[in-house]
């Protein structure tokens, strides 16, 4: 039996990188597992690679900084399965601007889509799992809400905030039996981190030390399945931290 056998799960965030491996992840665990971002044809191809692991999934178009639509995938997920076990917060993304540079509508932007959507994520679900006295909420973060990033500060600060937003959560809801933790990783070689140049897989060869090497959206995933399973039972309000010990992935610590 899977770790996660008949378990239901929403990933936010789920078409790609982190939110695809997790999705991926739980699925071989035994979950059954819905997916959501904002491209449909993305989250298909997910939902498809799922249903081939012999697992439920739907694949619901979502922005997850409008609470109307988070709510519906919520509805949708009970609707199906009568349930809802799990939910991954993992939507997001960082916009590479000097502090000076940022307008207030990109401050607003990032925000809302790093802090607001994960704060929508966890009401919707949250609703669900009071009233059903049980569930995991896990939160992705990331090191940046923790060391800082000067050349994304407004991403920094709202990661800091879903850390925030976690440990409340977990002091709140802990008398319903909802554990709700955050995973922060660092630099993590996804095809958008690679995209932007910062990380290049082809630098970091079988010789160079595990923990010298930047963390791979598996490495996110195997915590996040740690963190749904019963193994974690007794653990929330925690953070934490997966990155490479190398100088540039630890800031000014």
């Amino acid at each position: 039996m899977g770790l996660l056998d008949g378990k239901v799960v929403i990933i936010t965030g789920g078409s790609s990188g982190i939110g695809k491996s997790i999705a991926l992840t739980y699925a071989e665990a035994g979950a059954n597992v819905v997916v959501a971002s904002r491209k449909q044809e993305n989250l298909d191809k997910v939902a498809k690679e799922i249903r081939a692991l012999g697992r439920e999934s739907l694949a619901i178009s979502t922005d997850v900084k409008k609470p109307e639509q988070v709510d519906n995938v919520v509805k949708q997920t009970v609707d199906h399965f009568g349930r809802l076990d799990i939910m991954v917060n993992n939507a997001g993304k960082g916009i590479p601007t000097e502090p000076l540079d940022i307008s207030v509508k990109e401050w607003n932007h990032v925000l809302a889509l790093n802090l607001t959507g994960v704060f929508l994520g966890c009401m919707a679900a949250g609703k669900v799992m009071v009233e059903q006295k049980q569930g995991k909420i896990i939160n992705i973060a990331s090191t940046a809400g923790v060391i800082g990033s000067p050349g994304m500060m407004h991403y920094s600060v709202a990661k800091a905030g879903v850390i925030m937003l976690t440990k409340n959560l977990a002091n709140s809801w802990a008398e319903h039996n909802i554990n709700v933790n955050a995973i922060a990783p660092g630099f993590t070689l996804t095809e958008a981190i690679i995209k932007w140049g910062i990380l290049a897989p082809e630098q970091y060869g079988d010789e160079t030390p595990r923990l010298l090497s930047p963390p791979v959206p598996q490495n996110i995933a195997d915590l996040a399945l740690f963190l749904a399973s019963s193994a974690s039972d007794k653990i929330t309000g925690e953070l934490l931290i997966v990155r490479s010990h190398f100088s540039w992935d630890r800031g000014s610590e």
